[in-house]
């Protein structure tokens, strides 16, 4: 679905861009050591834009050094105090997540737009389930998705008074299908650039699973021009989730894909340490190319026959192939190294050209 694009620190957002993957900082703030070395893990593991809280002063003074040290650009986390919105702009962040219905009076909001519009700052207007506005849940009784919108359309209001469009929303819950319909019901009112995401979705295993249904959803419906998996986890695993997500809809390539197996009665090798190991190696490449561990020597070569390259397993013994094409035999202890060994000569070949 075609939105405005806008511009964050040199990454696109909106109007065809590709969707970029987000992560939030979960050191404190002030501590500028460890929340650079936490950016730094997260661009390694593909983070493109990374968000900041900023629950105080001494927090939004440290957004210049922490700034100054990101390989990613910085967006500011900001809620109800307009000094801090304007402390980071003048440390130079290069996007603010704010309501502009909740930093204060018409003054207050006008000056923190009036510098991110100097600054050429996006705003993200960030309405959360969990912190709707009285007056609205009076009107609907609980975060309904029409209540959400509605919210979202009110500080575009403001926003838009102020003569400043260079806005991204988000409209997060934590149940799924209400997010969804959230997303939907604004995506006919409105151009501008979503930020997606299933708010407190939960530790990796459940949460991942709620992440995946929702955003899913709403990528498969072309909603979403930048998105977050939020989960109580290292943030890492976030950025790893969304981009298996985008992976798996054909919407961008990085790393490595697995196609495994989920093993039956047929399979006579320990092929889930196999594949868990695999798996394990394999992070931290950059390289987009299929790795196939099957546990069937008579239907995995054909089952994975896509993947670059790949393992199939049979009784004490294994086949190496390549695009389903059969290189050789090896016993089943040799089964994981021959395959790291064929995936560095792929990787090296892949660089050579």
């Amino acid at each position: 679905m075609k939105t405005k694009r806008i511009n964050l620190g040199g990454v696109a957002i909106g109007g065809g861009a590709p969707v970029s993957v987000q992560s939030m900082t979960k050191t404190d703030t002030r501590d500028v050591a460890a929340t650079l070395a936490q950016i730094r893990a997260l661009a390694d593991a593909g983070c493109e834009i990374i968000r900041i809280a900023v629950p105080d002063m001494e927090a939004a003074r440290a957004l210049g050094a922490i700034r100054d040290g990101s390989p990613i650009p910085v967006i500011a986390d900001i809620h109800f105090d307009h000094k801090l919105a304007l402390e980071a702009i003048s440390r130079g962040v290069d996007g603010l997540r704010i309501n502009p219905g909740n930093i204060g009076s018409q003054a207050k909001v006008k000056k923190v737009v009036s510098a991110a519009a100097a600054g050429k700052i996006p705003i993200r207007i960030g309405v959360n389930g969990g912190s709707l506005e009285k007056h609205l849940l009076a009107k609907y009784g609980h975060p309904t998705a029409d209540a959400l919108v509605e919210s979202a359309a009110g500080h575009i209001k403001i926003l838009e008074d102020l003569d400043f469009t260079d806005i991204k929303v988000s409209l997060k819950a934590s149940d799924v299908m209400r997010t969804v319909e959230a997303y939907r019901l604004f995506a006919k009112r409105f151009r501008y650039p979503v930020h997606i995401g299933i708010s407190e979705a939960g530790p990796p295993g459940s949460g991942t699973v709620k992440s995946a249904a929702g955003l899913g959803i709403l990528l498969a419906d072309g909603i979403g021009d930048t998105m977050r998996v939020s989960l109580t986890a290292d943030p890492v695993e976030e950025v790893r989730v969304a981009w298996d997500l985008l992976k798996a809809l054909g919407l961008r390539e990085r790393g490595p894909e697995i196609i495994s197996c989920p093993t039956c009665g047929r399979c006579e090798i320990g092929l889930r340490d196999i594949a868990a190991e695999v798996e394990k190696n394999l992070r931290g490449m950059a390289g987009h190319f299929k790795v196939a561990v099957m546990g069937c020597v008579v239907n995995g070569p054909g089952e994975a026959r896509e993947a670059d390259v790949g393992i199939a397993g049979g009784k004490g013994v294994g086949i190496l192939f390549r695009k389903g094409k059969v290189l050789k035999k090896v016993r089943e202890d040799e089964l994981f190294d021959t395959l790291m060994n064929e995936i560095a000569r792929l990787e090296s070949g892949r660089h050579g050209e």
